[in-house]
Order: C-alpha cells, then structure tokens, then sequence
C-alpha cells in the first residue's frame, strides 16, 4: 500500500474485511465510517497527501494522459512482458544499479520469487527476517505456504537487526531479507554504518542478502546515497512501484542477470506473466519520472510536519502522545495517542468535515485498551502546509479530541 496507506482495508492483513451492519434498510444506508474518512479526504482542500488510489477512476485514469512523455505511443502494445514491460525493466535496473530487473504484478509474488531462487542456489530454505517485516504481518503466511521457504525471525526490537545479532543467531539460514524501510515499526531505517556492518555479518555467514525495498525509493535523503549505492549492498532487491511512486500497481526484483531470468521462469510458473500490462507499466514510468525526484523534498518536509504536529498536540492539552520517529528517516511516521480508535477516527472525521483540512487521512489501528495508532504521509499536497499551519490544525484536532 502506499507509503502504506492502508485504505485498500481498513485492517492491516492486505484483506478487504466486510462492513458490517446491523440489518435494515436504514443502517444499510447510513456510510460506514471509512466511507466517511475517504469523503472527509476527498472533499477537504487541504490535506498532507493526495494517493492516487484513492481518487475518483476518472481522475485516476487521467494520469495516463502524460504516458506520451515517457514512452514511444506509436509502439506496438506488450505482449506478456515485452514491449513498454521490458522498458520499465531496463529503467529500474540502470536506477538501482544491477544487471536486470524484473517485473512483477505484486509485490508478494516478487519476494516470494527471488527468495525461493536464493533457497535453490544456497540450499537452505531458511530465510532471516524481522517479525514485522511485511511477509510476516501481511501476506498470510505466503513464505511458508506457497514457496516452501522457512522464516526465521532474527529480532523482536522494534528496529532492523544489528550486525550482533546476524552474526550470533543460533541457527543457519540461506538469505537475510531486511525490509527498508521498516514499515510496522515506524518506517525506520539504520544508519548507513549499521547497515553495511549487518550486510558483511551475513556474508561472514555465507548468506545472501535480500532488501524487501518497496520504499527503497524513499530512503536516499536519510543515507546520503544513490538508489545504485543502496542497492548494490544487496545481492537482490525488490521495488514497488504504487507505494512511493503513486502507479496503478507492480513490483520488480532487480539483481544478477542469472537470478532475474530464473525469475522470470517463476513467474510464469505463479502465474505473473499477464498478457498485458501496459496502463501498470506506464504508471510506473510516470512516476519514476514525476514523483521519484521529489522524494527528498517530502522527506524532508516530513520532518517539518513531525516536529510541529508535536508541539500543536500538546498544546492542545494531550495528556500524552508519541510522534514516532520523533525525526521521520522516511516521509512517512506514525502517530500514538491514548484514546480508543473509534473515538479518534470520529474527531479526525468530524474535523475535517468541519474545518477542510485533514491531518490524519488513514486508519486508526487499535493497539490495546485506550490505544491507537495512524500513519502519516506527507506527499506534494503537504508542501503546501507550513509548521504553522500543522501546529494549529494539530492543537485544533486535540483540543477537539481531549473535549469528545
């Protein structure tokens, strides 16, 4: 999901769960309250991020009007992977620095993909992982239950493992795959010492090293390096093309020419290599060529956003609440506060309904009792908003919340 943006479900399983109403034809008409949220967001003028998925189909179609930009239109259309497909593919692998790239329809497939081609070369299905790495918390046990491979969860601090504890693990596995960023620990990433040190403690270890990097893209202004520098750490890299890049979909594993053909065998074997596939492949161009050299600016404009939501919720009077980071690696961050989820999601709703302008857009995730947690995105629409502005719509949302 964008940036993570969790609207495709309002839970965090990759699953659309049903709404669910009491019977009669009243309640059946009355708007569930993401229903609400996504109309709250859609008609507020000022908001922190505009995710194309969740626009209208017309406006999302429209974006194809600048496909002429970025690719030959007199070109015959792909056919299973060629064509726009294979330039996509050539894009990604010149960014990231390898031999070749891959595409993929999901993200899920791509891993899947590129771990069980490592499993074949190094022997060992064993794959090293943080339990809070998306295979882990969204994809139903796809690892596992789809491709034969075996996770190992090599840390439960709310971080990246440490080269420490990749080199003292007590068990052997084939491949490390560190997610970068992080997403369910708070998009966070490690420093670029501690990043390297974690990679030569897996190669000590003889293992290869994956990035689950659906939002590689993002993390070029927190290291100080190119997608090339980043990338080329690894020995295999995944992308996404919808979460940073704002495309109708896909994915691509980039790395040796040898691991993407082999890649692209399974793909076809898991049912990936669709007829055609043009509109996915040229969002993606679109966005590589829009809004990949934005990024930076997000970034930083994230922290701006942190820092003053911070000092506008207290105060607002909040008895606590926790930005998180504090200083966002990514431009995107969470945001706990010690009320219910419903009761949050309903001032978030109601003010942005009241006032138009809309600080928290995603779903509020309930994380024990009188706990919850949001994302935050800050894309071109938060460029718009000063610190000043956050900090008083950020004491409006708690003076409304600490009131409810």
């Amino acid at each position: 999901m964008i940036a993570g943006m969790s609207d495709a479900a309002d839970g965090r399983n990759g699953t659309v769960p049903g709404i669910e109403r009491r019977a009669g034809e009243e309640d059946a008409s009355r708007p569930s309250p993401r229903e609400r949220r996504i109309a709250a967001w859609r008609g507020a003028p000022r908001v922190l991020a505009r995710p194309g998925f969740l626009a209208p189909l017309a406006e999302r179609l429209a974006l194809l009007e600048a496909a002429g930009g970025v690719y030959d239109l007199d070109e015959d259309s792909d056919l299973y992977g060629n064509g726009v497909v294979e330039a996509l593919e050539r894009r990604v692998a010149g960014l990231l620095g390898t031999e070749a790239a891959a595409f993929f329809p999901t993200g899920t497939m791509a891993q899947q993909v590129a771990l069980r081609c490592w499993a074949g070369r190094t022997g060992d299905p064993a794959v090293a992982l943080h339990p809070l790495s998306h295979p882990e918390v969204h994809e139903r046990n796809a690892f596992s239950q789809v491709s034969g491979l075996r996770p190992v969860r090599i840390t439960n601090e709310p971080r990246l493992p440490t080269a420490e504890e990749v080199r003292d693990f007590e068990e052997p596995f084939g491949a490390l795959m560190l997610e970068l960023p992080l997403r369910d620990a708070g998009f966070v990433l490690p420093t670029w010492e501690e990043l390297t040190e974690v990679v030569d403690a897996a190669r000590e270890r003889e293992a290869v090293v994956h990035f689950d990097g659906a939002r590689l893209w993002e993390c070029t202004e927190h290291f100080g390096r190119t997608l090339a520098e980043i990338a080329g750490l690894a020995d295999s890299v995944y992308v996404s093309f919808y979460k940073s890049l704002d495309a109708f979909g896909g994915a691509a594993v980039a790395g040796p020419a040898s691991l993407v053909d082999e890649a692209r065998a399974w793909r076809h074997r898991y049912g990936g290599n669709v007829f055609q596939q043009f509109p996915t492949a040229l969002s993606a161009l679109i966005g590589l060529e829009r809004e990949l050299p934005r990024l930076p600016e997000y970034v930083r404009h994230a922290r701006v956003v942190a820092a003053a939501l911070s000092e506008g919720l207290e105060a607002g009077g909040l008895p606590w609440f926790r930005v998180h980071p504090d200083v966002p690696y990514t431009h995107d961050f969470q945001v706990w506060l010690p009320y219910d989820a419903e009761v949050v999601a309903e001032v978030a709703i109601r003010g942005a309904e009241e006032t138009g302008a809309m600080l928290f857009a995603d779903h509020w995730d309930p994380k024990g009792p009188g706990l919850s947690c949001t994302e935050v995105y800050v894309r071109a629409a938060g460029l718009e908003w000063t610190a000043g502005d956050v900090r008083a719509a950020a004491e409006e949302f708690a003076r409304r919340l600490v009131g409810s």
